[in-house]
């Protein structure tokens, strides 16, 4: 009992870690996919988790074994009864059929709470039905008596070979994808484009006439106070009047828009562009550009 104890914990495990890592993968490329500013690589924080991946594998490898304990091994018995008790054998399909049913209502509840689209709550039912079948699956073959036995020593071979593949394939889909295209991409403005009303969250509005003229309206605008604290900037209201220029430059991460407002206690600096083409977004990084922290306003 103990031996197949270990084998299945150990096939559950090694199927699980294949699929945290396509799960990274396809969050990445989920992530590239998505509107946002260009932030660069934030140097400190790759830091911390090169140092904190020990640990972190370590988290990883006990929230395995608990979900392996309290949900995989669960999942085998249930679909297992169900299979005898219904048709009067068991079947690989049970497996994902209950893992459907066990998981479709906490999957729907989540996102009701997150207000989720009715697209993305069957996707993320399909992705947790998928995640739970796979290593109950795998495990499934250790536990079949009219099978040759199988290892665990075995299986995770088996696992880290075609786990390695899959992992490869993913990885190889994701670079062609984005090398496609499928990446997001700031829309490449003009000068008539950028031209028009931007508003922040908080009431803020800059006003970017056609003529070159600009108005600004208690927006933002960051500056190091040593006096205050050294390390965060100080944020300071900004009204008046000035000019502003377009400077398209070598393409759409590297257009700047500079506006310079008279009065001001703290320049504008230049703002980089993001959004779509329809309704733009100017934005200005808060402090250092690492500590990924912006300043945005938004053309509707």
């Amino acid at each position: 009992m103990g031996e197949r104890f270990g084998a299945v914990l150990t096939a559950s495990l090694s199927v699980l870690f294949v699929e945290a890592v396509i799960g990274v993968i396809a969050e990445y490329v989920r992530g590239q996919t998505q509107e946002a500013p260009f932030l660069p690589s934030n140097g400190l924080g790759l830091g911390v988790m090169v140092i904190a991946a020990p640990f972190l594998a370590a988290v990883g490898a006990a929230l395995g074994v608990l979900l392996t304990i309290i949900v995989i091994m669960p999942l085998l018995a249930v679909a297992a009864w169900l299979g005898r008790a219904v048709s009067g054998r068991e079947a690989w399909w049970w497996i994902p059929a209950t893992a459907a049913a066990v998981t479709a209502p906490p999957v729907l509840a989540v996102a009701v709470l997150a207000e989720a689209g009715h697209l993305a709550w069957p996707g993320a039912w399909l992705v947790v039905t998928i995640a739970l079948a796979a290593p109950a699956l795998v495990a499934r073959r250790l536990l079949l008596p009219d099978r040759p036995p199988v290892s665990g020593g075995a299986m995770f071979g088996s696992v880290a070979l075609y786990g390695t593949l899959a992992a490869v394939t993913a990885f190889t889909l994701a670079g062609i994808a984005l090398y496609s295209g499928i990446g997001y991409e700031p829309p490449q403005l003009s000068r008539v484009l950028v031209a028009g009303t931007y508003a922040d969250a908080k009431g803020g509005t800059l006003v970017l006439a056609p003529d070159g003229t600009a108005t600004a309206t208690r927006v933002d605008t960051f500056a190091f106070d040593d006096s205050v604290d050294s390390f965060e900037p100080q944020v300071h209201s900004c009204t008046g009047t000035g000019t502003w220029t377009y400077d398209p430059a070598d393409g759409p991460y590297s257009q700047q828009v500079s506006v310079t407002i008279d009065g001001c206690r703290h320049g504008m600096d230049s703002w980089s562009i993001y959004g779509t083409r329809e309704h733009p977004k100017l934005y200005v990084y808060i402090g250092d550009p690492d500590s990924w922290n912006v300043y945005t306003v938004r053309r509707d």
